[in-house]
Parts: structure tokens; C-alpha cells; sequence
């Protein structure tokens, strides 16, 4: 008889017998109704040969894990290999010691089914904590709103860094259309950025406007070199040159400025924040129950809107999550303005005038969001957003709620057990 190798992890081990039954996934495993997400999201065989489609439960899971634990498309995937809960979760039997997809999987998956199908996971999340008893109906009658600001992954964007870092972009596309610049200003481009960092910490600012004068100058010159050489543009550069000229030729005073190369959609929005001017990012608007605190209702706005015409859209979104219309809604002095209130909702607006001892006691429950939001950036992706374009930004939102409900509602199956099993004892 043949020995086994030693070395050779073992195989075809079940997980029922690796994971405790009363541990915060298994019991989440068990309230979803996978079934909808197999009947919504499974892709119908056809006729073209290609590899077969991932399970449904897998990239749900998968995504449903990385909204809960803020990990990335590469850790998520990574640590499934090394975690025997997170495999119960995603629908294995047994162990599994390879990577279950590879993390463009993921990024492709949510292209395709887009912000209505991640909007669809969110639903999900909410009706099971709905048919758990986790909330009532009567939770969303009285909700809470608020705004905030989603930053994306960009750098601090001072005008010498994004002339570097638009030539550099220039640079790299030239290079692969196979175009000869006649000077790239790779080094002395890096010299003059440095210089300016140094000199501008250390109050320096005229020497430091000199090195971002000639920075421009450097960005301006690889812009008409490629110009030059390049007659007609082709169709995949010619985004890259008008944002890189929006760079060149935008002043301090100037509406819709492009703060990133890699991300035009980024807006700078101010909050009065004191330890933070500025934020560069979009809005995000938060919808909570106001007693319960479940995020009800979580989607991002670009343009800058003011705070007031977003109430709308969010409220919106709220009834067609929950499928249930809020009677009233508690806001804060950046949502005034009646024009903005919905008809059939009353909208209480704290601060501003005398309130009965009543209605002031209702109106400082508004505060409660306030949390929701702090652990929304702190414990998940609202505070950097790694997801590309407009439509990353309001994926990333909806993700976010998705993960902060899915924890809520651990901890909720988890007490539960714990006060049945006591009350058995």
C-alpha cells in the first residue's frame, strides 16, 4: 500500500466539521435567502464557448465579505483561501486550498450587473433583517438624513504635483504610441518638483513659485510636442490631452477645476470641518432609521449638489429598498429650504427656531447619524474609495451599507441565540 505524503494538505474536508455553528457567519449564512441572488444574478447558458460563469453566491459572498471586513478585490480573494468561515459563507462544502477567482473576477462582475444589481444586495440585507426581527416596519416611519463627504484615492492636489503628474502621464502615452519626444523632462521635472515641496515647507514661497511656474512650462511644451507629432489625435488619447490642457490652462479661481489625472470625476467639496477645509471626493447622502440606527438608504451625488436637493432621491431609495415610505424625516440647518422637502413627508429641521420640550427631545436624535457615518469611514471603505469613475463611487456607497448593515445584523443574530439559549437554561 502506497503511504500518503506528509507534506500534502489534506483533502475533501468537510466544513461543517471545521466551523462552529455558533459563529456570526454561519448563522448570516443561514438567514440569507441565497436563492434570489442565484434566480437575479445567474447568467443563462448560451451558444458562445468560453469558460463557465462563477456561482452566484460566490461573488456575493465575496462582496459581501469585503464590504464587512474593508478588504480589497486582492485580500478578500486571498485570505478565502485561508479561512474556513469565509468559504461556509460563500457556499462550500469542503475546505478549499486555491484561490476561489481571480480579483478582475470581481471588477468585472460589478461592471456587469451595475449600480441596480449592487443596489439589489443592499435590498437583500435589509429584508432579512426585516424578516429576523432585527427591525420593524415602524423603525421607518421616522428616519434620520445627512450628507457626507466619499474621498477618493487621489493625493492632496497642489498645482505643482498635478502639472508632474499630468507631464508624466503624457510621457507614458507618447512612449506607447511609439511617438520620439524631444525632451520628456523625466529628471529635471522630479528636480523642480522637489525643490518646490522644500521650499514651500520651509515658507519659501516665491522660490516656490518659481519651480511650479516651471513645472507649467514643462507641461505646456510635452502637450504642443505631442500635438506636433500626432496630427490627427487618436481617439484613445484625445481624453488624455483635453484633461491634461484643463490642467495646463486652470486658475486659482476657476469652477470646475480637474484635481486628478487618473480620476476627473473628483469634485473639491467644504464642510466647515476645522481640522479638514477641504475634501476631494463626492457627497454621499445617508438615510437611518432613527431609533435602530440600520442604514436604510446610502447613495452618492456628483456635481456638488447642496444638501437640501438630495432629501428627495434619498428618501426615494429608501422606499424602493424597503418598500415602505418614511412618514418623517429628522435634518440638520443644510437641508432648509421647503422647495426640497418631499409633499407627503414631514421634515423636521433642527436648530433654527424655539421647539416645544417634545419636539426637542425628538430632534437631538438626529445627532445618532453621526456615528453611523464615523463608522462608515472608519470600519469600511466611506472614508477612501479605491473604485474607478462615477459609477465606483456610487458602487462604493452601496457597499459601505451593505457592510455596516451585514455587522449589525451579526451582532443582532448573535445576541439573539445567546438570550435563547439562557432562556432555555
Amino acid at each position: 500500500m502506497s503511504q500518503s505524503d506528509p507534506n500534502q494538505p489534506p483533502s475533501n474536508i468537510p466544513l461543517a466539521s471545521l466551523v462552529n455553528p455558533d459563529h456570526p457567519l454561519v448563522k448570516l449564512a443561514s438567514a440569507l435567502d441565497w436563492n434570489y441572488f442565484e434566480a437575479e444574478f445567474t447568467q443563462p447558458s448560451g451558444e458562445a464557448a468560453g469558460r463557465p460563469a462563477l456561482p452566484a453566491r460566490l461573488l456575493v459572498g465575496l462582496h459581501y465579505i469585503k464590504a464587512m471586513y474593508d478588504e480589497s478585490d486582492e485580500s478578500v480573494v486571498e485570505k478565502w483561501s485561508e479561512n474556513p468561515y469565509w468559504q461556509y459563507f460563500c457556499g462550500e462544502q469542503v475546505f478549499q486550498h486555491d484561490f476561489p477567482c481571480h480579483p478582475t473576477s470581481l471588477v468585472k462582475w460589478r461592471k456587469r450587473v451595475g449600480v441596480e444589481g449592487v443596489e439589489k444586495l443592499l435590498k437583500q440585507v435589509l429584508q432579512t433583517a426585516m424578516t429576523q426581527k432585527a427591525f420593524t416596519k415602524s423603525d421607518l416611519k421616522q428616519v434620520t438624513a445627512d450628507t457626507t463627504v466619499q474621498e477618493k484615492a487621489v493625493a492632496f492636489p497642489t498645482d505643482a504635483r498635478l502639472y508632474d503628474k499630468a507631464r508624466c502621464a503624457l510621457v507614458r502615452a507618447a512612449k506607447a504610441q511609439a511617438v520620439k519626444l524631444r525632451q520628456s523632462y523625466s529628471r529635471v521635472g522630479k528636480l523642480a518638483l522637489l525643490k518646490q515641496s522644500r521650499y514651500a515647507a520651509t515658507g519659501k514661497r516665491k522660490q516656490a513659485r518659481q519651480q511650479t511656474k516651471k513645472l507649467r512650462t514643462f507641461l505646456g511644451r510635452v502637450i504642443r510636442d505631442i500635438e506636433r507629432k500626432l496630427t490627427p489625435i487618436p481617439q484613445t488619447l484625445q481624453a488624455l490631452i483635453e484633461r491634461t490642457k484643463q490642467i495646463h490652462r486652470q486658475q486659482r479661481q476657476d469652477t470646475n477645476k480637474c484635481y486628478s489625472v487618473h480620476a476627473p470625476e473628483v469634485e473639491c467639496i467644504a464642510k466647515g470641518k476645522a481640522h479638514k477645509r477641504y475634501e476631494f471626493g463626492c457627497k454621499v447622502t445617508l438615510v437611518s432609521t432613527s431609533h435602530s440606527n440600520w442604514i436604510v438608504g446610502i447613495e452618492a451625488h456628483h456635481g456638488n449638489p447642496y444638501d437640501g436637493a438630495t432629501l428627495k432621491p434619498a428618501l426615494a431609495q429608501v422606499e424602493r429598498l424597503t418598500a415602505i415610505k418614511p412618514q418623517q424625516v429628522l435634518v440638520d440647518q443644510g437641508f432648509r429650504g421647503k422647495e426640497h422637502h418631499p409633499e407627503a413627508i414631514e421634515v423636521l429641521v433642527c436648530g433654527g427656531r424655539k421647539h416645544p420640550r417634545s419636539l426637542k427631545r425628538l430632534l437631538r436624535r438626529r445627532s445618532a447619524i453621526e456615528p453611523v457615518i464615523g463608522h462608515g469611514k472608519a470600519d469600511h471603505a466611506l472614508g477612501r474609495n479605491y473604485l474607478q469613475g462615477q459609477v465606483g463611487d456610487r458602487l462604493n456607497a452601496l457597499l459601505v451599507g451593505c457592510g455596516f448593515n451585514l455587522r449589525k445584523l451579526c451582532h443582532f443574530l448573535v445576541s439573539n441565540s445567546q438570550r435563547g439559549a439562557s432562556s432555555t437554561a
